[in-house]
C-alpha cells in the first residue's frame, strides 16, 4: 500500500526530467518498494465482493474486510493480513493477469494495461490525501464490517460506486 515514504521513493527515483518508474518499468521489473507504492490507498480491493457463477462479473458491496480501516482506507495489519484473512489476496504481477475483481481505477490494472496513473494518485500528486479528496476511496462509504454481516446477507449490501470514477477524479489537473 502506498505510504508517504512511497511518495518520497517516487521523487527519489524520478527526477524532474526522468520518466517515472511506472512508465519505464514493467510490473515484473519493479522493486518491492516500487510495487507497493503503486497502491493508491483507495481501499476498494478490501471491500467484500460477490462473483456471479459462470461469468467474470463482480458485484461490490459496501462491507469492508475486518482489517479495513474505513477512515484511513488502509489495512489495520497489512504485514499479517494473509495469515489473518483467509481470502485475502497478495497481488503479484503473475496473478494480476487473472484477477478480474480489481476496480478499473486501480494503478496495478492501469499500469498492466499500459495506461498512466490518474492525477489523484499519490505518486503523481505527491499527496496521499488526493485519492480521498477526489472521491475515489472508500472513506466514509464503508457501510459495515464483514464481522457484522453474514455471507448470506451480502447481496443486500451491493453497491455500484466502487466501479465508477467520480467526475472530480476524471478531470485533468
Amino acid at each position: 500500500m502506498a505510504t508517504d515514504s512511497a511518495i518520497d521513493l517516487a521523487s527519489d527515483i524520478c527526477g524532474p526530467e526522468e520518466v517515472p518508474f511506472w512508465r519505464r518499468k514493467s510490473l515484473t521489473q519493479m522493486t518491492n518498494s516500487e510495487w507497493e507504492s503503486l497502491c493508491d490507498g483507495c481501499g476498494k480491493c478490501c471491500l467484500n465482493k460477490l462473483e456471479e457463477d459462470g461469468t467474470d462479473r463482480t458485484f461490490y458491496t459496501d462491507v469492508g474486510c475486518r482489517l479495513l480501516d474505513g477512515e484511513t482506507c488502509r489495512c489495520r495489519d497489512y504485514s499479517h493480513r494473509l495469515e489473518q484473512v483467509d481470502d485475502c489476496v497478495r497481488l503479484t504481477p503473475r496473478n494480476l493477469k487473472t484477477i478480474t475483481w480489481l476496480p478499473p481505477s486501480c494503478a496495478y490494472v492501469l499500469v498492466a494495461q499500459g495506461r498512466d496513473l490518474y492525477w489523484w494518485h499519490p505518486l503523481v500528486s505527491g499527496d496521499p490525501e488526493t485519492v480521498h479528496s477526489a472521491g475515489v476511496s472508500v472513506r466514509g462509504r464503508v457501510g459495515a464490517s464483514e464481522v457484522d454481516v453474514p455471507d448470506e446477507e451480502l447481496e443486500n449490501y451491493i453497491v455500484s460506486w466502487p466501479l465508477k470514477l467520480p467526475k472530480a477524479a476524471r478531470r485533468k489537473r
